[in-house]
């Protein structure tokens, strides 16, 4: 390990808005609308909101402030902005994902940038430079993990290392130094939490956790601002984050082409509001439905493959097959399959479909097995291969690439669709209004002009 730390802050610091090539920049702003679209459909939908806002009413934690809850009528003071921008953000499951570190850049660093973008008085330009610089540190710091290695240990990497994106994109708008980012840094590696514990009773506790990321990062450059010493080494260190949070860490990804290699690229969008290891299944088992047609009663047996890590997170059995709760479906690679089978889709309204005797009956069909195919030679691990046995006989698939990733990329109209059907139903036609907002954002000398828009 050699001063990653220094690096990655040095880079943060450094980074101006002309040294973003436009293809990273339009790829911000377009993975910025999107995660948008999930925040606001949960201010309205999302079951754990109520609980959310009560826990900051029972605080006095609600009172007003300059930043927006987008979705929300009234203004936040920024840390609690922040945390409920990147709850509410994570709580469909149906945001971004970034294959190789298998987390989610945008949930904790979006949240970051607007409350210290409307905080600092920034503009379009700084926001959007803050969040890449944002993307880029989690990113490689999720890369640098081992997510493998991290999900063994037990952690969430979008909690973990998104509090250190959150903190690079906050720190970007403060303009704070080097040693400043350092600091903050420092702090972020005693903030850094989340437990996957929650897989166990479909818990709120993944939403929570990466709001918390959200907060923590612009607590902790906030800190920095205020000459507050963080510690040195918090990533590379004897007791840091690539240290204590993993087996496998490999120091050199987190620096690995830094400014001319943008991992901001390699971010992908989710067609399912679900965990991204069930998405090439689904897109397998919806494809093959279609070809052969399909119908629940002609199938016999469904057989999901998938790697181990996806195996951890939705293919347990004993707890996985008949989930009760919204969280439990979306981590169930039995309910979300047998839903796509049957239906030829899946979204947001089907986890109304919870305990649904027809899809519970289907679900018994399936077997998720982890398989080798997926471990070795693969750039990510979110491939499936899906077999489907009638009473015609095998019907087999191998999807290496679930759709959304950087080579499939949905075009402009797909993904402003996506926001939209998400929007309109919370904020009617102001949704058309910040949609063209935040993909010329760049545009605003004040940040808040846009974010203004997003309020209900």
């Amino acid at each position: 390990m050699a001063d990653e730390t220094a690096t990655l802050a040095a880079y943060v610091a450094g980074l101006e808005f002309e040294d973003i090539p436009q293809q990273v920049k339009q790829r911000a702003k377009v993975l910025t609308l999107d995660f948008l679209g999930s925040a606001i459909r949960a201010r309205r939908d999302a079951e754990s909101t109520p609980a959310l806002l009560g826990m900051l009413e029972a605080l006095a934690l609600d009172g007003r402030g300059e930043a927006t809850v987008f979705g929300d009528s009234k203004t936040w003071t920024p840390a609690v902005a922040a945390l409920l921008n990147g709850a509410l953000g994570h709580s469909l499951d149906f945001d971004d994902t970034h294959a190789d570190s298998s987390l989610h850049p945008s949930a904790p660093v979006v949240p970051a940038a607007f409350a210290a973008g409307e905080l600092a008085g920034a503009s379009g330009r700084d926001v959007l430079t803050a969040i890449v610089a944002g993307y880029e540190v989690c990113c490689r710091l999720g890369n640098a993990l081992d997510p493998t290695s991290h999900y063994a240990r037990g952690f969430h990497p979008t909690a973990t290392a998104g509090t250190y994106g959150a903190a690079a994109a906050a720190a970007k708008l403060f303009g704070l130094s080097k040693e400043q980012i350092v600091a903050a840094f420092g702090v972020s590696g005693s903030q850094a939490a989340g437990s996957l514990q929650f897989l166990v009773n479909g818990a709120w506790n993944k939403r929570y956790q990466v709001g918390a990321a959200a907060m923590n990062g612009v607590i902790a450059a906030t800190l920095a601002r205020q000459g507050f010493v963080g510690a040195t080494e918090s990533i590379e260190g004897k007791h840091g984050l690539l240290v204590g949070y993993s087996d496998n860490a490999h120091p050199d990804k987190a620096v690995a082409g830094l400014g001319k290699t943008y991992e901001t690229m390699k971010i992908g969008v989710k067609p399912y509001p679900s965990c991204r290891y069930t998405h090439a299944a689904l897109d397998a088992l919806i494809a093959m439905r279609r070809e052969h047609n399909l119908t629940p009663d002609q199938i016999r047996r469904v057989e999901i493959g998938l790697h181990r890590n996806g195996i951890t997170l939705t293919g347990d059995a004993a707890t996985k097959r008949h989930p009760t709760s919204i969280v439990g479906g979306q981590f169930s690679m039995f309910f979300t399959g047998a839903v796509a089978l049957d239906r030829g889709g899946f979204g947001w309204d089907d986890y109304e479909r919870l305990g649904d005797a027809a899809v519970d009956a289907l679900a018994d069909k399936f077997d998720v097995v982890q398989d080798d195919r997926l471990e070795i030679g693969r750039s990510h691990p979110f491939g499936a291969r899906v077999s489907i046995v009638t009473d015609d006989g095998v019907h087999e698939r191998i999807y290496a690439d679930p759709s959304g990733e950087p080579n499939s990329f949905p075009d402009a109209q797909a993904m402003a669709q996506k926001f939209l059907t998400l929007a309109r139903p919370v904020l009617n036609g102001r949704a058309d209004q910040l949609a063209d907002a935040v993909l010329s954002l760049e545009r605003f000398d004040h940040i808040a002009t846009a974010t203004q828009l997003g309020r209900q």
